[in-house]
C-alpha cells in the first residue's frame, strides 16, 4: 500500500503534458517577484556556490511573437510557477502555460486585441477548483482559466474588463494597459495601469475588483477630488478634468497579514512641464499605503514634488525586516531613478533615516513653479553618482574636446535641475539609476539593485502653434506628436530604444505603421486620440508621399513646449561619455544604510580586448537572490546570464543566452530539482529580438 502514493506522484497527464500530481517538496514561485512582498527571493538551496559552474541549459521553450523585420520585440516577463506549471507572457503579448520541468506547451492564447502592450507578467488566484490567471493586454484585463487557458465568461464583460472605464476625462486619449502584474488580496484583485505620459493622459485611479464577477470593488483617486485629501496641492482646478497620469505602473507590494498594499505612483502628464499644474501634486510620485480591503489611505509619502522630470518610482516597493536602533523593524523600502532608497516602517510610515527637505536652484522655463525643496534620504547612500561634470567624462570617449565643449554650455551638476531650453543633463539618466526590473531583498536585510550609470541629456522647445483653421502637413504633425522620442531627424536615439523611423518604407506597409499608431505596440502607446486624417499625414509623411498636399486640421493642448528627447549620451564610438561603471549591481545593508559592495554589470568585448577592465552596460531587468547565498541576473545588453555570490559580489558563473535577459528570474523546483529560469527577449538598446524562455538546473 505504501508504493501507491509514489506511483502516483509520477503520474503525467498525457494529452497536456504537465504533472498531475506534483512533488509535495515542489517548490513554487507563485507571484510577480517571487512573493507580495517583491522580494525576488528563495529558500531554494540545491543549486550552491559549489555546484553553480555545474548548471546547463535544462529546456528552451520557443514562445513565439519575436519581431523579425527589424522592429525589436521585447520580453520583460518574470514567470510564475504553480505546482509545475510555468506561466509567462511571449514576445508576441499571448499568455502561456507549460510543464515547468520539460518546456512542453499546455495552452497559448490567440489574443488579437494587444497591440501597445509589453507585459511583464501574469497574476494567479486559487480557490479549491477555481484557479484563474490575469493578464492585462492593451485596455483589457483577462481572465483565463489556469488549466486551459479559455476565458472565464463570468468575470467582466465574458472573461474580461475595459480598464478604461470610469478613468476618462475631457480631452484625454484611449491609451491604457496593466502591463505589470497585478496584486491579489483576499477575493480582491488590485489594479494599476500604464497610461500616456502626455496631456492627454487619462487619469490614474487604482482600482480593485472582484476575482469571480469583475465587478468594481473600490477606487483610489490618485488625482483627489474635491473635499478628498490632497485636493489643495492642484492650484489649477478641477485638476480631476484638467490632468492625467499620478498612475500606479510599476506594480505594489502586499503585507497580506496587516492587510496593507504599497502603491508607488506615477508623474503627473504632462511630465516635463507643469506650469499648468502648479502645487505638490498629491498623489503623483507618491509611496502609498492602502486599506487593502477598502482602498483607504493609511499614510503616504511624497518622493518627487511637482515632478518635472520623469523621476516617478520605477519598481514595486520591496517589503523586507530589517535591524533598527537595536530593534526588530518590518520596513518598506522604495529604490527610485534617482539613485536614492526610501525606507519607512510599514504600518506608520515613519522614516527609518532621517529625510531631508533640500532647496535646489530652480530657474525654470517662463510659466513653470517648480517647488522650492525636494526630499533627499541621508541614509541609505544612494546606489548611483548624482552629479555630471567635465572631469566625469571617460578616459577615452571620443572627440572630448567637442564633447566638453557641448556640456560647458548645458545645465549639470544636479539631480534636480529644471529643463529649459538648453541642453539639460540627467544623472543617473531619465529611466535610472533603478529601473522596472526592481531590487531584490534577502533574510538578513539586504537590498541588492541594479543600475545604469549613463547621463541622459534633452531640452524643451516651444510647440509649434496650430489653431483649428491652419492647415498643417504631416511633417508638422510628426514633429508634434512624435519627434520627442524618434527624433526631429526621424532618426530615433542613439542606443535604439526609440526606433530610427527614417526608412520605415523598407520594414513596414502603410497598414502596419497605421495599425501601429491606432493601437500602439510593445512600449509605445496608441494615437487614437489624433483624427484619422491625421494619422494619415504622417503616414505619408514617414513615407514621402506628397507630404505638402496632406493638410489637417488639429487642435493645441494647454502645455506650450515640448521635450527633444530622452537621449543617452554616447560617443561617436557608441559608448557612454561618462565614466564606468555604465551598469552596477549593488549590496545596500538596510539595518545601517551603507553600501556592502557595488560591481560593474555587463561588458563589452571590444573594451575588455583593449585590456579596458569590465565597464558595465545598460541593463534592464532584475536580480534574484536565494538562500544559498546566490545571486542571478541577466539585464546586460551583452547577452550574459550571471550567478554571483551575495557576500562579495564575486561572478561564479556565467552563460550566453539566445537574446539578452531584459527580465527578472525565477526559481523554482519540480521532483526535487531546482531550476532557474529567464526570459531572453532582448530587442532594447538595439540588441537582437528572441521569444526564448530558457531554463537552467543541474545535471
Amino acid at each position: 500500500m505504501k508504493s501507491v502514493p509514489i506511483i502516483l506522484s509520477g503520474i503525467f497527464l498525457i494529452l497536456t503534458g504537465f504533472l498531475l500530481f506534483p512533488d509535495p517538496g515542489d517548490t513554487s514561485w507563485p507571484e510577480y517577484n517571487g512573493d507580495g512582498a517583491r522580494s525576488h527571493y528563495s529558500p531554494l538551496t540545491q543549486i550552491s556556490k559549489e555546484n553553480v559552474e555545474q548548471l546547463k541549459v535544462a529546456w528552451t521553450y520557443a514562445s513565439g511573437g519575436a519581431d523579425t523585420i527589424g522592429n525589436r520585440s521585447q520580453i520583460q516577463c518574470n514567470p510564475i510557477i504553480i505546482k509545475g506549471i510555468l506561466y509567462g507572457v511571449s514576445a508576441g503579448t499571448q499568455a502561456f502555460a507549460i510543464n515547468a520541468a520539460t518546456g512542453k506547451e499546455i495552452w497559448k492564447t490567440s489574443l488579437t486585441d494587444n497591440g501597445g502592450t509589453t507585459s511583464r507578467g501574469l497574476t494567479y488566484w486559487e480557490q479549491g477548483s477555481d484557479k484563474r490567471i490575469f493578464f492585462g493586454a492593451r485596455k483589457w484585463l483577462y481572465a483565463l482559466n489556469a488549466t486551459t487557458g479559455e476565458l472565464i465568461e463570468s468575470f467582466g464583460e465574458k472573461g474580461r474588463i475595459n480598464l478604461k472605464t470610469d478613468i476618462e476625462r475631457p480631452g484625454a486619449d484611449d491609451y491604457i494597459t496593466s502591463n505589470t502584474p497585478n496584486t491579489i488580496f483576499k477575493n480582491l484583485i488590485i489594479v494599476g495601469t500604464r497610461v500616456a505620459e502626455s496631456e492627454t493622459a487619462l487619469l490614474g485611479d487604482v482600482r480593485a475588483y472582484n476575482v469571480l464577477t469583475g465587478k468594481l470593488a473600490w477606487t483610489f483617486h490618485t488625482i483627489p477630488a474635491l473635499g478628498e485629501y490632497g485636493y489643495n496641492t492642484w492650484q489649477a482646478q478641477p485638476a480631476r478634468k484638467n490632468f492625467g497620469g499620478a498612475n500606479a505602473w510599476a506594480g505594489m507590494a502586499i503585507d497580506r497579514g496587516r492587510g496593507i498594499v504599497y502603491i508607488p505612483t506615477g508623474s503627473a502628464a504632462y511630465d516635463f512641464y507643469g506650469g499648468n499644474r502648479p502645487g505638490n501634486n498629491l498623489f503623483a510620485n507618491c509611496l502609498i499605503a492602502l486599506d487593502a480591503a477598502t482602498g483607504k489611505r493609511l499614510w503616504h509619502f511624497q518622493l518627487v514634488h511637482h515632478d518635472i522630470w520623469d523621476r516617478d518610482p520605477p519598481a514595486p516597493p520591496n517589503l523586507v525586516t530589517v535591524t533598527h536602533q537595536g530593534k526588530q523593524v518590518d520596513a518598506v523600502v522604495q529604490i527610485t531613478k534617482q539613485g536614492y532608497v526610501f525606507v519607512f516602517d510599514r504600518v506608520t510610515g515613519k522614516p527609518l533615516f532621517p529625510i531631508k527637505e533640500t532647496a535646489f536652484v530652480m530657474d525654470a522655463m517662463l510659466g513653470e513653479k517648480p517647488s522650492r525643496t525636494q526630499p533627499i534620504p541621508t541614509l541609505p547612500l544612494p546606489f548611483t553618482r548624482q552629479t555630471f561634470h567635465e572631469k566625469n567624462f571617460n578616459s577615452f570617449v571620443a572627440d572630448r574636446d567637442s564633447l566638453a565643449g557641448l556640456l560647458s554650455k548645458a545645465k549639470t551638476g544636479s539631480a534636480y535641475i529644471p529643463i529649459t531650453g538648453d541642453m539639460t543633463i540627467f544623472y543617473p539618466g531619465t529611466d535610472g539609476g533603478a529601473q522596472w526590473g526592481g531590487a531584490a531583498t534577502d533574510q538578513e536585510g539586504i537590498l541588492y539593485v541594479p543600475a545604469k550609470e549613463i547621463p541622459v541629456y534633452t531640452s524643451l522647445v516651444k510647440k509649434e502653434v496650430i489653431s483649428d483653421k491652419k492647415g498643417v502637413t504631416g511633417a508638422n504633425l510628426y514633429q508634434l506628436n512624435c519627434a520627442a522620442c524618434h527624433g526631429a531627424d526621424k532618426m530615433g536615439n542613439h542606443d535604439g530604444s526609440y526606433p530610427s523611423l527614417a526608412n520605415v518604407d523598407k520594414r513596414l506597409k502603410t497598414e502596419q505603421v497605421h495599425a501601429i499608431l491606432q493601437k500602439g505596440k510593445g512600449m509605445m502607446p496608441s494615437f487614437s486620440h489624433i483624427s484619422e486624417a491625421e494619422r494619415k499625414a504622417i503616414v505619408d509623411f514617414l513615407f514621402n508621399k506628397n507630404d505638402n498636399n496632406a493638410l489637417v486640421a488639429t487642435k493645441n493642448g494647454t502645455v506650450p513646449y515640448q521635450h527633444t528627447g530622452y537621449n543617452r549620451w554616447y560617443d561617436k564610438n557608441g559608448y557612454p561619455v561618462s565614466q564606468p561603471p555604465w551598469g552596477t549591481l549593488t549590496a545596500v545593508d538596510l539595518n545601517t544604510g551603507q553600501r556592502r559592495w557595488q560591481i560593474p554589470l555587463g561588458e563589452y568585448k571590444a573594451l575588455i580586448d583593449k585590456g579596458i577592465p569590465p565597464t558595465g552596460t545598460d541593463n534592464y531587468g532584475g536580480p534574484l537572490v536565494t538562500a544559498s547565498n546566490l545571486i542571478f541576473i541577466a539585464a546586460s545588453r551583452d547577452e550574459q546570464f550571471r550567478a554571483i555570490e551575495k557576500e562579495t559580489g564575486k561572478i561564479l558563473w556565467t552563460a550566453t543566452l539566445p537574446a539578452a535577459g531584459y527580465a527578472s528570474p525565477s526559481t523554482y523546483s519540480v521532483n526535487g530539482r531546482q531550476y532557474i529560469v529567464i526570459a531572453c527577449g532582448g530587442g532594447k538598446l538595439n540588441t537582437r529580438s528572441g521569444d526564448k524562455f530558457v531554463a537552467f538546473a543541474l545535471p
